[in-house]
């Protein structure tokens, strides 16, 4: 493994999908939060926390300004350190995955990483927009939400692990026990402690744009890594001459 050009493809694939996944919360997900925002901003009036005075507003807009600017960048940082991790996994699982050149391979553990680490928590615990939520059960969402995350990646693993060991259509036991494994957890962690609050039209309409701006980042890593690797061949050797 030439560990120069498989650092550097692992850095380039993951920034560039943070930044298309950037921009894509910019142009989806964005809307969604200036109306989820707005109810807040209007409830804070209504019970007298705030005054709905230009002042106010001109400090909102500027906040406001100062985090959609931070988007692409903070994409960039997230997309980096999952571009790492997703990076080693396929060097380590490149020449027992489908496919028969690495862009296929690529996009598939992208595809299967989606559902593992994303997909999955999601359903269990969807996401909301800023209008849903108490702040005194934020930790506890947090530590739910990254929990479930951490569980069924690590089984994952494990029953990619076990499917190495079996042979034939055997490997499918490995497929049923997570899936079987990842129900039961489904069913037995706790449910979200908040209610939904805001218009359902609205937390809908977020929830569908929060799942396609981070598939757009998943497809941009796989398909970006995979080219990549086909280009640059970091897995080869160079050779050496005594």
């Amino acid at each position: 493994m030439r560990t120069s050009i498989f650092v550097i493809i692992v850095l380039v694939s993951g920034a560039l999908a943070g930044f298309v996944h950037g921009s894509s919360n910019l142009v989806l997900v964005e809307p969604y939060l200036d109306e989820a925002i707005n109810i807040e901003n209007q409830n804070l009036f209504a019970s007298g926390e705030e005054e709905d005075t230009l002042e106010f507003w001109v400090e909102y807009e500027g906040y406001r300004d100062w985090q959609k600017g931070g988007q692409l960048l903070a994409g960039i940082i997230l997309g980096t350190s999952i571009g790492a991790l997703f990076g080693i996994v396929f060097a380590f699982s490149r020449e027992s995955l489908p496919g028969n050149n690495n862009i296929k391979k690529a996009l598939i553990l992208a595809g299967v990483m989606w559902i593992v680490i994303y997909l999955i928590p999601l359903l269990k615990y969807p996401a909301n927009p800023p209008t849903v939520g108490d702040a005194e059960t934020l930790v506890l969402r947090g530590i739910l939400y990254l929990s479930f995350i951490a569980i069924s990646g690590f089984a994952a693993i494990g029953f990619y692990k076990l499917s190495k060991i079996f042979m034939g259509k055997k490997k499918l036991l490995a497929l049923v026990g997570y899936a079987v494994f990842i129900s039961i957890v489904f069913f037995a962690m706790p449910e979200n402690p908040d209610k939904v609050t805001a218009p359902m039209e609205l937390v809908n309409g977020f929830r569908v744009m929060s799942v396609l701006a981070v598939s757009t980042f998943w497809v941009t890593l796989g398909l970006v890594l995979g080219v990549l690797w086909n280009h640059f061949k970091p897995n080869k050797e160079v050779p050496s001459f005594n």
